[in-house]
């Protein structure tokens, strides 16, 4: 193959990658995810200086795909891991196995709640997209305001709340929260 040839298979071979990454979610959310492993897109688990609870809190009621029904103040007490997501977000999907494992290392722990929350507000949808992928993640939807301390629309967020309420971390976008140091992070808040 000649010098030229190899430089436009190159080409198209990143045209099409580019290409890929726009036209198909799921591609691109498997590339997150790749890159996730590699090292990246790890979150920063210094925690930020406690906010106190937010007063705006107080009318927000998190409902959970089996009916449960979760307030921030039925919450104190615990330490609540909130992520905020949707179905057709590449970077959503690309933490969910992340997610997935801290969530099975914690999910018999009485003292910490998981709460997926659904941002489109479709718990069927949502309930039917983690069963489909296999994850055993808590979907849950939202009544009421939720505190923009929380969530500013950014998607994925996610939101870590000390046993006061109190926010203790907050990160947009993706991230690996499957690793040692963020593990160990909520475990000291336990």
């Amino acid at each position: 193959m000649s010098k030229k040839t190899t430089q436009n298979l190159v080409t198209i071979s990143l045209l099409a990658l580019a290409l890929a990454l726009f036209v198909f979610p799921g591609f691109k959310a498997v590339v997150i995810r790749g890159l996730m492993k590699a090292g990246l897109f790890q979150p920063k688990v210094t925690a930020i200086k406690a906010l106190p609870p937010d007063a705006a809190a107080s009318s927000v009621q998190f409902t959970t795909a089996t009916g449960e029904t979760h307030t921030p103040e039925s919450l104190k007490g615990k330490v609540v891991f909130i992520n905020f997501w949707a179905t057709w977000c590449p970077p959503c999907i690309a933490e969910m196995p992340a997610i997935n494992e801290l969530y099975a290392s914690f999910k018999d722990n009485p003292g910490i709640v998981f709460l997926l929350v659904d941002a489109d507000q479709d718990l069927p949808k949502a309930t039917s997209f983690i069963k489909e992928k296999q994850f055993n993640l808590p979907v849950s939807g939202f009544r009421g305001a939720v505190p923009a301390s929380w969530y500013g629309g950014t998607l994925p967020t996610t939101v870590v709340l000390d046993k006061a309420g109190s926010v203790v971390y907050q990160h947009e976008g993706a991230a690996d929260f499957s690793n040692k140091k963020f593990r160990e992070f909520l475990e000291k808040l336990l």
